[in-house]
């Protein structure tokens, strides 16, 4: 099992937490050997990827020249599909091409693509609760695909194949939800705000680079082709909270009530409901339902790998409703109750899968209150 600490060694998880997390970047060297984790994916393994064909789309397989995004009429075919709509897909002999002639490309969206690397995922994403993805960037001597820039989430970089120079700046962006899109004003301003070359690192095989959110960088290809996976690393914000509170508050009959016209009393009964609404909504954010709700709102972002073992397949645990009254309780736990009394019957596994981002000894339980009380009843 993959963990923090194997992806950080020598460095520990306890050291990164106090010292670097959030705080500044961080670079460990493979120093002549590195946890398997650091090194996921090989040539060989991303040559075998490519050649799934079927599995790429313009959107996950891009090729970058100079900066500049390559249009993807460039390198991809029109190619009908068994419903008799046409796509666009990649051509491996037009891509190849294309990074003959200078071209990097961009993998997206790959966690998933091998155990190792789902492995990996999983671990960032449980340990940040966080929302994980992951590109793979291949690029050759000489070649930027991406000029200096800060990303709006944590990068976690492991160096694959050959060599990449990475300049990383003296200055952060603060907590940036979006990047500027390209022009040559951003680039401008990109060069007057990122400051002087803090470090200049040459990453190899095995070596690990951390970069907190918002951290200026840019990387170059240097001696020959180059290979590097980058992991996503986005944990919720405080933005997530007022989805959360839209659908809270609309319960509350005063926050349904129309606001009074500020016009009639020079906006003193307007005022007066405002600080009531203000009032109400303080004690919504501190209660501990909304801090359940957030806590499940996280828990979402780390579904559970349910890996294959066919030709095996689960035993199904079958319940149905009684029709006793059974109670919705407050928190995360009640859209997974209220999903139970919908159906005249159900399998826990079912339920489970439905509710992947909740713990499962947790929906266990529930469902063992109702039958308990009644209200669920196991079916043989």
């Amino acid at each position: 099992m993959t963990t923090l600490d194997e992806i950080l060694a020598p460095i520990t998880s306890a050291e990164f937490f106090a010292d670097y997390h959030d705080r500044k970047p961080l670079y460990v060297p493979a120093e002549g050997g590195s946890s398997p984790a650091r090194r996921p994916l090989d040539w060989t393994g991303f040559n075998a990827l490519l050649d799934q064909a079927s599995i790429w789309n313009a959107a996950h397989l891009r090729l970058y020249k100079d900066v500049t995004r390559i249009p993807e009429t460039d390198y991809c075919n029109r190619v009908p599909t068994q419903d008799g709509q046409v796509t666009l897909r990649p051509s491996p002999a037009k891509v190849q091409v294309c990074l003959a002639d200078g071209a990097s490309l961009v993998a997206n969206e790959v966690q998933f693509l091998s155990p190792r690397m789902a492995a990996v995922a999983d671990v960032l994403s449980r340990r940040f609760a966080a929302l994980v993805g992951a590109n793979v960037y291949c690029s050759f001597h000489g070649v930027r695909a991406f000029g200096t820039h800060f990303d709006s989430h944590d990068v976690w970089a492991f160096h694959l194949e050959g060599e990449k120079v990475w300049r990383v700046y003296q200055n952060r962006a603060d907590n940036p939800h979006v990047f500027p899109p390209d022009s040559p004003e951003a680039r401008r301003w990109v060069e007057a705000t990122r400051g002087p070359v803090m470090h200049e690192i040459r990453m190899k095989p095995g070596d690990l680079l951390y970069l907190p959110r918002g951290w200026y960088h840019d990387a170059l290809a240097d001696g020959g082709a180059s290979l590097h996976l980058t992991y996503s690393v986005t944990p919720l914000d405080g933005r997530a909270l007022l989805g959360v509170l839209a659908q809270t508050l609309v319960q509350d009959s005063a926050f349904r009530a129309f606001l009074p016209p500020a016009h009639a009393d020079d906006g003193q009964a307007l005022a007066a409901h405002l600080a009531d609404l203000a009032r109400r909504l303080a004690d919504q954010v501190s209660s501990p339902a909304m801090l359940e709700e957030m806590m499940a709102a996280q828990a979402r972002l780390s579904p559970r790998i349910a890996p294959y073992a066919l030709p095996q397949a689960p035993v199904l645990t079958f319940y149905r409703v009684t029709g006793l009254h059974h109670p919705i309780p407050p928190g995360p736990m009640a859209a997974p109750v209220r999903w139970m009394f919908a159906q005249p019957a159900f399998a826990v596994e079912d339920l489970l899968a439905e509710f992947e981002g909740h713990d499962p000894d947790r929906l266990r339980q529930v469902v063992e209150g109702a039958v308990k009380a009644g209200a669920l009843a196991r079916v043989p």
